[in-house]
């Protein structure tokens, strides 16, 4: 997986939390992308946003590691993980499964993008979801998940893997978000990911930020802002 880094801009919270300052500081490729003035984007995606979006996204859609702002926004994975031209899975770690039947016709949503990237991605093999009431899910799978997540590295071996992780998986002392969020500890996913990253994982992206707009107070940005340096730094040791 390439190093470079891209960071999708809706709401300026990578500048609020001190992260995007971070990030520019680091010795590697950076792409900001504002997408803030595009029209018809919060929660859901209409037909002219999307192809805004992926316009804009599109010269940096080789980047290993997306920042992808608030969960209000997840939905960008589809159009990211749209683009593989060769077959892979897509483990999500995320407290709720983003697969559910749009709710306005066919506009993509931040609650129903796996299920459009399933109908729309030929390459995509098979989605695997850790978080959502505390269980593993993927193909012919439904069981308590405790750490031990052998069982699906044996699964993901010798697959091309695309990881995407909301943060509103982590209980509130680590993560703080607007929707409803998991009871996992931050070194909880971080055992997951240092184990996750041992295969071939072709792209990470991070969502589960919450904007000054959202209400966000500065402890929230300070407790968001930590937890994205811990991930980041993770990520490089873990490329090394």
């Amino acid at each position: 997986m390439k190093p470079e880094l891209l960071v999708a801009d809706f709401s300026g919270v990578y500048e609020a939390e001190g992260f995007l300052p971070y990030l520019q500081e680091l010795s590697l490729p950076v792409r900001h992308v504002e997408m803030g003035d595009i029209e018809g984007t919060v929660c859901y995606c209409d037909e002219a946003a999307e192809a805004e979006i992926c316009r804009r996204l599109a010269p940096g859609a080789d980047a290993g590691i997306r920042w992808i702002d608030s969960g209000d926004y997840h939905y960008v994975t589809k159009i990211l993980a749209g683009v593989q031209e060769e077959p892979f899975v897509l483990v999500l770690l995320d407290n709720h499964p983003d697969d559910q039947e749009p709710a306005f016709g066919c506009v993509l949503s931040c609650g129903s993008w796996v299920k459009a990237l399933r109908e729309s991605q030929p390459m995509l093999k098979a989605v695997w979801t850790l978080g959502p009431d505390h269980r593993m899910r993927g193909t012919g799978v439904d069981r308590e998940l405790d750490d031990d997540i052998d069982d699906l590295l044996e699964a993901l071996e010798g697959q091309r893997v695309y990881l995407s992780i909301d943060k509103d998986v982590l209980r509130r002392e680590e993560s703080r978000t607007d929707w409803s969020q998991g009871s996992y500890a931050l070194e909880t996913l971080a055992g997951w990911l240092r184990k996750l990253m041992r295969m071939n994982v072709v792209a990470i992206d991070l969502c589960g930020e919450l904007a000054p707009e959202k209400g966000a107070t500065p402890e929230d940005l300070r407790i968001n802002g930590e937890t994205n340096r811990y991930l980041q730094e993770l990520f490089l040791d873990c490329l090394k």
